[in-house]
């Protein structure tokens, strides 16, 4: 239930699709390009993999201008970060690792301005012809949103890459850096705390 809730309210997930050989061994190309130090080859590697790299950055932040700012991060630290590219896993993964890397300045930065807003907001009467079904809808998206934003950043990384984006816990550990085992736990820890965070406002 937790699940289907904030997924829906963090966005649906979308899944990488299987490359074909092509693709392959254009990445490979890009990769050596990249450990080669060439400039071009870093605008390439955004042009094919920046809608992904934003699609996890915002919903792991939940803040538009904020997952801006982390994808512009991941991209400008590509140049070092690719010395650690072992080629195990696909170009973009290793884009999403780095983006998990530098995510808590983001996460926390976000969560701090939502919090701002939300005590100062003056929002504005609806104008929908359901305005009670409207208001119970962000009421409940306020609520998922607080819930989200008291996960600690690494119990919230969990939670994305396992429950919205419907990774394996596999491939969570690997993009994390960390043992399966200790995904499987955070996801755990991440779901109790947001399902008794939902039941203390109400909402199940």
């Amino acid at each position: 239930m937790v699940r289907a809730k904030a997924s829906a309210a963090v966005v649906g997930a979308s899944r990488e699709s299987s490359a074909c050989p092509e693709d392959d061994a254009t990445e490979n190309t890009l990769v050596d390009r990249l450990r080669r130090g060439e400039p071009k080859a870093v605008g390439e590697v955004y042009d094919r993999h920046h809608a992904a790299v934003r699609a996890f950055a915002r919903r792991l932040v939940g803040d538009e201008s904020s997952a801006e700012d982390l994808v512009h991060e991941v991209f400008v630290k590509l140049p070092r970060a690719i010395c650690r590219f072992e080629g195990r896993a696909s170009i973009r993964t290793f884009l999403i690792s780095v983006a998990v890397n530098h995510a808590r300045h983001f996460v926390r930065g976000a969560a701090r301005r939502r919090s701002a807003m939300e005590r100062y907001a003056d929002e504005p009467p609806a104008s929908s012809p359901n305005p009670e079904r409207d208001a119970r809808r962000s009421e409940l998206a306020r609520a998922l949103t607080r819930a989200l934003d008291s996960l600690s950043v690494d119990h919230r990384v969990a939670f994305v890459l396992c429950e919205v984006e419907e990774r394996t816990s596999k491939e969570a550990a690997e993009i994390a850096g960390v043992p399966e085992g200790t995904i499987r736990s955070r996801l755990h820890h991440a779901k109790k705390h947001l399902r008794g965070a939902l039941e203390a406002e109400g909402l199940r």
